[in-house]
C-alpha cells in the first residue's frame, strides 16, 4: 500500500502564519505557529499539497440579494454589484472573486461575493499551493453566530447565518481585549448589512483566543448575547473548495507545467540517443538536432516572466480601488463619527462610494445640521471629499438637510 501524502494548510494565526498538516477526513493537527507575516519567508513548510486560507485583510466581503434562482448567474449579478461600488478586479490577474450562497428563497437568493487584492511580492509561498480558500470558511460553524479573533495582531469578525459565512472584516483595532473601538467597527458593519436587507441578530458570540482572562464586557452590554471564549478550533476545509487563483500562481503552474514538458521531452531525447548511438552518426546528428530545438523552446519561455511583472504593475496602479480605507462601511462609520452626541440628528439615507456621496437627514435643531456640517468639512479622515452643506429646510418634525460630496477629479495636465 502507497503511503498518504499528509495535506499542509497556512492558516492566518494571531501574530502570524501558522502551519497545520493533516487529512481532509481525519483531521488537521497544528505543525508549528510562526511570527511571520509574510508567506514568501516561510522556509520551513512540511512536505505535501499545500492549500492557503487568505486572512481577512486581504479581502472584501461583500454581501447582496439577487432575484435570481440560477447559480450560473451568480458571478455576473456579483461583478454587477461590484461595479456599482468601484471594485473592478483586473482579469489578468488571476480569478481574484468567488460568490458563495447564503441563503435560497423562492426567486430570491442571499450571496456574499469576495474580492481578493492581488497578492503582492512575499504574499505567497515559495511552494505554489495547489489550492485558496479564505480563513473565515475554514471554521466549523452552526448557528446564527458572531465570530471574533484575531489574525497577525488586529482583531477580525465573522458573521454566519445557519452555520453559512455572511460576512468577514479585518477590523483597524490592534488591542488586547475587545475593546469599545472595536465593538464600534461590528455595529457600523451589522448597520450597513442592514441597510442591505441582510439582518444579522447573533444568537452566540464567540471569542477565540490564546490569551487568558478576556474581558468580554464591552461586547456583552452592545449585543446582548451569550459571549464565549475558547481557543480557535482546528480549521476544516470549505467543501467545495473556492476558486480563487491569483495570476502569479497560475502562471507558476504553467511553467511547471512547460518544465515539466521539458524534462521529459529532453529524457525521450536522451533515451533515444542512447539507444541510437551504437547506429553510428545518423543517430548522434538526429539527437542534436532535437537538443537543438528544446534549447530554442526554453529561450523562447523566458518572456514570460516579464509579461507577468508587467500585470503585476498594472494591477498596482488598481490597488486604490479596493483599499479597505475606500470601503462604503467604513467611509459611513467616519460620518457617524460626525454627528453631534444626543443631538437627535439622523441619516435617512446615505449613497457612498469610494469617490461620491449623498446624504439625507433630519434633526430637531437648526443648530445640530449646522455643527454636524462643520464636522464633515473639518474631519480630517474625510478630507479628500469637498463637501456641498446647503442650509436645511425647515419641516414638520425640525430641520432636513441634504449634503453631498466628491473627491476632485485630477487634471491631466496639457
Amino acid at each position: 500500500m502507497s503511503k498518504t501524502t499528509a495535506n499542509v494548510l497556512l492558516v492566518p494565526g494571531e501574530s502570524g502564519w501558522e502551519i497545520w498538516t493533516g487529512q481532509h477526513e481525519s483531521g488537521y493537527t497544528l505543525h508549528s505557529a510562526t511570527n511571520i507575516a509574510h508567506a514568501g519567508a516561510i522556509t520551513s513548510i512540511p512536505a505535501g499539497d499545500i492549500t492557503m486560507l487568505f486572512p481577512a485583510k486581504s479581502l472584501t466581503a461583500v454581501p447582496m440579494r439577487v432575484n435570481s434562482e440560477d447559480d450560473a448567474l451568480f458571478p455576473d449579478l456579483a461583478a454587477l454589484h461590484a461595479e456599482r461600488l468601484g471594485l473592478r478586479p483586473d482579469p489578468m490577474a488571476g480569478q481574484l472573486t468567488d460568490v458563495f450562497v447564503i441563503a435560497r428563497e423562492t426567486e430570491n437568493t442571499s450571496l456574499v461575493a469576495v474580492f481578493l487584492r492581488s497578492p503582492a511580492d512575499g504574499d505567497l509561498p515559495n511552494r505554489g499551493p495547489k489550492g485558496f480558500d479564505i480563513s473565515a470558511r475554514a471554521i466549523p460553524m452552526s448557528g446564527d453566530v458572531l465570530a471574533i479573533w484575531q489574525e497577525f495582531g488586529r482583531w477580525v469578525f465573522a458573521t454566519y447565518q445557519q452555520g453559512r459565512l455572511v460576512y468577514c472584516q479585518a477590523t483597524s483595532v490592534d488591542s488586547d481585549q475587545p475593546d469599545d473601538a472595536l465593538v464600534r467597527e461590528i455595529r457600523m458593519s451589522l448597520m450597513q448589512l442592514g441597510m442591505q436587507g441582510l439582518e444579522v441578530q447573533p444568537t452566540r458570540i464567540l471569542i477565540w483566543s490564546s490569551r487568558e482572562n478576556i474581558d468580554c464586557s464591552a461586547l456583552s452590554t452592545a449585543f446582548r448575547a451569550q459571549v464565549e471564549v475558547s481557543a480557535r478550533p482546528a480549521p476544516v476545509l470549505p467543501a467545495p473548495l473556492s476558486k480563487l487563483l491569483p495570476a502569479d500562481v497560475r502562471a507558476a503552474r504553467r511553467a511547471a507545467q512547460r518544465r515539466l514538458n521539458l524534462t521529459l521531452a529532453i529524457t525521450a531525447v536522451a533515451l533515444v540517443y542512447l539507444g541510437v548511438i551504437g547506429w553510428a552518426g545518423y543517430g548522434l546528428w538526429k539527437a542534436k538536432s532535437e537538443t537543438d530545438r528544446l534549447v530554442a523552446q526554453t529561450r523562447a519561455a523566458a518572456p514570460d516572466g516579464e509579461a507577468y511583472a508587467e500585470h503585476v504593475a498594472k494591477w498596482s496602479e488598481l490597488s486604490h480601488v479596493i483599499d479597505l480605507a475606500n470601503s462604503p462601511v467604513d467611509i459611513l462609520s467616519r460620518i457617524a463619527a460626525c454627528i453631534p452626541d444626543k443631538s437627535g440628528l439622523r441619516l435617512k439615507t446615505a449613497d457612498i462610494s469610494a469617490t461620491e456621496i449623498k446624504l439625507i437627514g433630519e434633526a430637531p435643531q437648526f443648530q445640530t445640521v449646522k455643527t454636524f456640517s462643520l464636522k464633515l468639512s473639518k474631519a480630517t479622515d474625510l478630507a479628500n471629499f469637498t463637501w456641498q452643506t446647503p442650509e436645511p429646510n425647515q419641516s414638520t418634525r425640525g430641520w432636513e438637510f441634504v449634503f453631498s460630496a466628491e473627491v476632485p477629479k485630477e487634471e491631466t495636465p496639457p
